[in-house]
């Protein structure tokens, strides 16, 4: 049942999506820019294509494993030699969307908790300020460093999810005291400057302690997107809008998959994808720093 609530509201969301899609393509079609539109989507190798299927790989992850969508994104975006400030930004934008939609749904489902969600957001959307700030400084003058710090980072992420296919599910464990200013600081800083994170950070850190998972998640989601959209629209003051052919194309399947999501959550083995996703993020991670190096 509840699952099924889930489900419907992101299906509404999908749907109106689809709609707005539908009727500005027509619209373009009927005014006769349809094939300037074709020629624009075909730009930098097609890379809106690829960008559509990362998208959708993202949300299989995201849905299955509550966490992996902006280390996915990362990774890949760095391997294909995108500006660390263009990848960060370009996620940012995208994750406005599709986190508003995870946000709606756990409202909806009772699962978010207001006084942790003020106490991670507020904190985080000063991390994500300064981590959008200093980004677009240091991926801009100093690229090839910040590049393979980020992809270092990625990497010890990697490690992260690795482990998860191998730990032993705890019965019952203490919870422990947590310091939710100084995680949402550091958890919005790293997010906004990495391109991701808060996730495996953050949520990671809030079930460690024993925090119940379906608020653990709920409230770290709505933070999330609080701290995603402050990013969406420092990078913009900052940067303007760039490369919106990978905003578009994550936009876009991360929305096309993100109403099956909760099914696939019961249907994927989630051990099994933490240790293919690792594997992933390891080896991706590894080439972006070897070509980061030694280009």
């Amino acid at each position: 049942m509840v699952i099924s609530r889930k489900i419907q509201i992101r299906l509404n969301v999908l749907f109106v999506t689809l709609a707005i899609v539908s009727v500005a393509v027509f619209s373009l079609y009927e005014l006769g820019y349809f094939d300037e539109l074709q020629q624009i989507l075909a730009k930098d190798h097609y890379i809106f294509y690829w960008m559509l299927l990362v998208g959708v790989f993202a949300e299989i992850v995201a849905g299955s494993m509550g966490m992996g969508y902006g280390v996915i994104c990362t990774t890949t975006l760095l391997l294909l030699n995108i500006p660390p400030h263009i990848v960060s930004a370009s996620i940012h934008s995208a994750e406005s969307f599709t986190t508003a939609a995870g946000s709606v749904s756990h409202i909806k489902l009772k699962n978010v908790s207001k006084s942790l969600v003020k106490k991670l957001a507020v904190p985080a959307v000063i991390g994500a300020v300064i981590g959008a700030v200093s980004l677009t400084y240091l991926g801009e003058y100093y690229a090839k460093i910040t590049k393979t710090g980020i992809a270092f980072y990625t990497l010890y992420l990697g490690f992260q999810i690795l482990s998860n296919a191998f730990k032993e599910k705890q019965s019952k464990a203490l919870k422990r005291k947590t310091n939710l200013t100084r995680l949402g600081v550091i958890g919005g800083f790293i997010d906004s400057f990495a391109g991701g994170g808060w996730g495996p950070l953050v949520t990671g850190t809030l079930i460690k302690n024993a925090f119940t998972p379906r608020f653990a998640v709920g409230s770290s989601t709505v933070a999330k997107f609080i701290l995603t959209v402050t990013a969406a629209v420092t990078f913009f003051l900052t940067l303007g809008i760039q490369h919106w052919n990978i905003i578009l194309g994550l936009l876009i399947g991360g929305i096309i998959t993100a109403p099956f999501s909760a099914m696939l959550t019961a249907k994927l083995p989630v051990k099994k994808m933490f240790l293919v996703i690792g594997v992933l993020v390891i080896m991706m991670s590894s080439i972006t720093i070897y070509k980061s190096v030694f280009s």
